[in-house]
């Protein structure tokens, strides 16, 4: 009997051979194709495969990804500069981007072309506006996920879903009889079914579940059109933690109140009718910020209005509550916490003037960065970048934590009209407003220079005066709410495909994104 042939994949096949399977192949799955081996790689690489795609009457976008690889082999670009899922993104992202020829390679366009709409340097975002009924109260609480913009009004929760050129109210939450005081998504796989948990682990279905918390003593759950209200604090809920507790199947929400505990919740629904697992006791005031701990899921930092601040350990026996306390310090600022952030074994919080790094397994201060007389009315952390931002009555300071804390040392100083209040921070940008300016300021992270300056009314329709009440920005997005003489309302705005730029002072600026070369060497035979 002879011996069995040896296996064979792929990888075996003639070059030649893959490179005319992978020219039967779409796009996407040519670049999934790359991503495998060393010789598929290869065979995806291939001129041709990317040749066959421009000349298959497929979709638009498959047509603009031919004419890109046109443009490749014409300039007779090193194809090891770029990957086919990047230009795939390209494509799909900017398919009415004109490519400039010249000496970047469409890795590099890639790149600055994602930078500066991730900065905003645009003055033709796709823009929309949703206007509010003057009679409910003034938005607060505004988050943007995905295609949905989550934001309260009083006691009343509203989802609105992001159309192409306009917002459609999709579902309204009445869940609560007074004010909304904490609001968040909290994204986990869900089965949303009375006999399952809620959040599990072995489905691959991620769901958003709406949590609110009000002043009717009562946290409210909502998801796929159900509901669940915990009720046990004796006084007005004032703090949801920023993510649930707990590792695997066991979740468990925690929530401060100004009845000075943190209770824990089960978000199971097989402890539907005894949610609540444990309170735990020893804050003197009321609750003010929870989050938790970036190194082991099951701690939980709390910090209360009086500056002390608290380590527990939520997986400790409810018998135990008295020694779920693992740790505790007080910051003894001048002002009340305004924002809190746990990033590997350290917790940053800002409080009265000071940001203030706490190592949480000893407790003890790993830094301070104090700002001399000046109160923080708002900041954003990003550790992950080493980069700190703090809004104070005329300015925004931004400072790299890994510099001298002395204030002549910032990274960049940006400046405000008025006090800010509403901040965000991220590796490409610092967006900045103050609530009597009726408009967003947008900084370079870099280099803190103003790029761009967003109206939050009707661009067409806008006249005197107008504020500003909130605002949320996700990657190239934002929106803000406010008022005017013509009401309160929502106004969206979308970089993603936005070809005209900001123009520079005293420069000139082309209408394409990018700078384009052209060489005298453009004869018929490259027709």
């Amino acid at each position: 009997m002879s011996a069995p042939l040896p296996g064979r994949t792929l990888a075996d096949l003639d070059g030649d051979v893959l490179a005319h399977c992978a020219g039967h192949l779409c796009a996407r799955d040519v670049a999934s194709l790359a991503m495998t081996c060393r010789p598929l790689h290869a065979a995806a690489y291939c001129d041709a495969v990317w040749y066959r795609l421009y000349r298959s009457p497929l979709s638009f976008s498959f047509l603009s990804l031919g004419d890109l690889v046109y443009s490749i082999i014409r300039q007779r670009l090193p194809r090891a500069i770029f990957t086919n899922r990047q230009v795939l993104q390209f494509l799909e992202q900017w398919p009415f981007q004109q490519v400039p020829r010249g000496a970047l390679g469409i890795r590099e366009l890639y790149i600055r072309r994602h930078t500066v709409v991730h900065q905003m340097k645009f003055n033709d975002p796709l823009s929309s506006i949703y206007y509010l009924d003057p009679t409910e109260s003034a938005p607060s609480h505004l988050m943007l996920d995905r295609n949905d913009v989550w934001f309260s009004q009083g006691p009343v929760a509203k989802r609105l879903s992001l159309g192409w050129l306009n917002m459609e109210l999709m579902e309204t939450y009445k869940s609560h009889s007074a004010r909304i005081t904490c609001m968040s998504i909290l994204i986990s796989q869900i089965i949303p079914t009375n006999r399952h948990p809620l959040f599990r682990s072995d489905t691959h279905t991620n769901e958003k579940a709406l949590v609110t918390s009000s002043t009717d003593r009562t946290v409210r759950l909502c998801w796929k059109g159900q509901s669940r209200c915990y009720k046990g604090h004796s006084g007005p809920v004032t703090a949801l933690a920023d993510k649930l507790l707990g590792d695997g199947e066991f979740k468990v929400l925690a929530t401060g109140s100004e009845d000075c505990t943190i209770r824990l919740w089960s978000v199971s629904t097989r402890a539907k009718k005894h949610p609540l697992i444990s309170t735990l006791h020893g804050h003197e005031k009321t609750l003010s910020l929870l989050s938790v701990a970036w190194h082991k899921p099951s701690l939980l930092v709390s910090i209360s209005k009086d500056t002390k601040v608290k380590v527990w350990d939520t997986m400790a026996p409810p018998s135990s509550v008295s020694s779920s306390c693992v740790g505790g310090t007080h910051l003894n600022s001048s002002g009340p916490p305004v924002a809190i952030k746990c990033y590997q074994s350290l917790c940053y919080i800002a409080a009265g003037s000071e940001v203030t790094a706490i190592d949480l397994r000893t407790m003890k201060k790993a830094s301070v960065l104090a700002l001399r007389n000046q109160r923080i009315l708002s900041c954003e952390m990003l550790p992950s970048e080493w980069l700190i931002c703090t809004g104070i009555k005329d300015k925004v300071l931004l400072w790299d934590i890994r510099k001298s804390q002395e204030l002549a040392n910032t990274v960049a100083e940006l400046h405000s009209d008025g006090p800010v209040a509403l901040l965000h921070l991220d590796p490409y940008k610092v967006v900045t407003g103050a609530p009597w300016d009726g408009q967003v300021h947008v900084w370079e992270t870099r280099t803190g220079h103003l790029v761009n300056t967003l109206s939050c009314n009707n661009p067409v329709k806008s006249a005197g005066r107008s504020t500003l009440s909130a605002m949320a920005v996700d990657g190239c997005r934002i929106i803000t709410t406010g008022s005017s003489t013509e009401g309160s309302l929502l106004h969206y705005q979308d970089f993603l495909r936005s070809s005209v730029p900001v123009a520079s002072s005293g420069k000139e600026v082309s209408k394409f994104w990018g700078p384009q070369e052209y060489d005298d060497e453009d004869s018929d035979d490259d027709h």
